[in-house]
């Protein structure tokens, strides 16, 4: 059941779209897992998600306007066809996922892909790293895909691939951002089979999108002027908050 966005919604998703755009526009996109926990502390996750895809559209394409040409095409035909697969193993479930499994879904998610930046240092479980770069590639993207059409999460997993790669700064943030585009936008289908994109939602992603599009510009130019640790520290923390209020919730407690 659809429920109409309220103050407290506006209160959260607007700080979370703009975050997200900035995140997308100048590093990678490494917090566009931020977006759903943080909307569904007022809507149901499902419904938050279905709003967020024709936001992130839109950001995609202030991003592949900007980055196109810092792009790694060669990685991207590997990365593609695992991220499609995923995104029809995602489409084929999803209707199958209650919104209080996809709460904790969502909640675990944030909390995993937080411990994770925190003690990677502390971690040394690199086992991806001695498959065959195609195995390791084609696990990574579906995996990608899959989280990215649950719950637009697909940040994590295609990163745990690109970053030991150690590819240049402005060439890993074009690929990602094409990388996402792609998978946003073939998204799409699957989410209007699936009743995502309803009258209702449609019309809040359009409120939304003018700060989308804000966020990406103001992420371009704070590419190399901003404080990467210190604007990940701050996020990384707020998103930890988030994911245990959503395990909290969807545990029942």
């Amino acid at each position: 059941m659809l429920i109409v966005p309220d103050l407290l919604f506006y209160v959260v998703a607007v700080p979370a779209v703009l975050l997200i755009g900035i995140s997308k526009g100048g590093f990678a996109g490494g917090l566009g897992v931020l977006a759903v926990p943080m909307m569904a502390l007022a809507i149901s996750p499902r419904q938050a998600a279905g709003i967020m895809l024709p936001i992130l559209c839109v950001m995609d394409v202030t991003g592949f306007r900007i980055w196109v040409g810092r792009c790694d095409w060669a990685l991207l035909r590997r990365l593609l066809p695992g991220a499609l697969l995923g995104i029809f193993v995602g489409a084929l479930t999803f209707q199958f996922v209650s919104d209080t499994m996809l709460k904790l879904m969502v909640g675990v998610l944030a909390l995993v892909f937080t411990l994770n930046h925190w003690f990677k240092a502390h971690i040394r479980v690199p086992a991806h790293r001695r498959l065959p770069d195609t195995v390791s590639s084609m696990f990574w993207s579906v995996l990608s895909g899959f989280t990215s059409f649950m719950a637009h999460a697909g940040g994590p997993p295609i990163m745990i691939y690109l970053l030991p790669r150690q590819i240049d700064r402005s060439v890993l943030v074009g690929t990602a951002t094409i990388y996402f585009a792609v998978v946003n936008y073939v998204k799409l289908v699957p989410y209007v089979i699936l009743g995502q994109l309803g009258a209702e939602n449609l019309l809040t992603s359009l409120v939304l999108a003018p700060v989308a599009v804000l966020g990406v510009a103001m992420g371009a130019w704070l590419h190399d002027r901003v404080d990467q640790i210190l604007f990940f520290r701050l996020l990384y923390g707020f998103l930890f908050v988030t994911g245990l209020k959503l395990c909290w919730d969807g545990i029942g407690l």
